[in-house]
């Protein structure tokens, strides 16, 4: 008898290119996660409209519909335990988690992150690698902890800085192999072969 998919529920904030990168492996019959959900912080996210024609369900809740952090994320994770969501992968949610959040999903989150971390956290990280010098650069794929960017990592893909790289050029080179790092990254996880422990990523076979 074949493994159930994990059901997996997306948080985004505006097109999620790496949504639409998760929803189409989804679709492979041997990719061991289904996407149940996707749910925006903006009711104007592009994201939920791609979502939808794929016959996802997506909607919105709008952070500023809430008097509080707190209220917004309780309704959030509400949502996700309304569909059952095993796995939850942020892809462009530019919200930043609060503790208590990530204390409900530790091990079952995932982020995307534009840089090779430890490396460059945070924002613009385009802009630090060139102006570190860097000759390499690229994504992560790692478990959500209570530190910003600081979580296990799951999957990491290099890219190279070239000469005459400007921040745009960088972060389309980037963006090239974010989706197949991202799609990499879940499999590992929802079959099993990743699994956070001890605040490290164990791998197994």
């Amino acid at each position: 008898m074949s493994t159930p998919k994990k059901r997996v529920a997306i948080l985004i904030s505006g097109r999620g290119s790496n949504m639409s990168a998760l929803i189409e492996a989804a679709k492979n019959a041997d990719y061991p996660a289904e996407i149940v959900a996707v749910i925006a912080n903006k009711p104007d996210a592009g994201g939920l409209e791609t979502a939808r024609a794929q016959g996802i369900p997506a909607f919105a809740i709008p952070h500023r519909d809430f008097a509080s952090k707190r209220e917004h994320e309780k309704a959030v994770s509400d949502a996700l335990q309304a569909v059952k969501a095993d796995i939850v992968c942020l892809a462009g949610y530019m919200r930043i988690i609060s503790p208590e959040f990530v204390s409900e999903w530790e091990g079952k989150m995932l982020n995307i992150h534009p840089s090779l971390l430890p490396l460059f956290k945070g924002l613009h990280t385009h802009e630090q690698v060139l102006e570190a010098g860097m000759r390499v650069h690229g994504c992560t794929v790692h478990f959500v902890t209570a530190g910003t960017d600081e979580g296990p990592i799951i999957a990491q893909t290099s890219v190279p800085v070239k000469t005459g790289d400007t921040p745009d050029r960088l972060a389309e080179r980037v963006l090239s192999v974010e989706h197949e790092t991202y799609v990499r990254a879940l499999a590992l996880v929802a079959s099993g072969k990743a699994v956070m422990k001890d605040g490290r990523t164990v791998f197994t076979d």
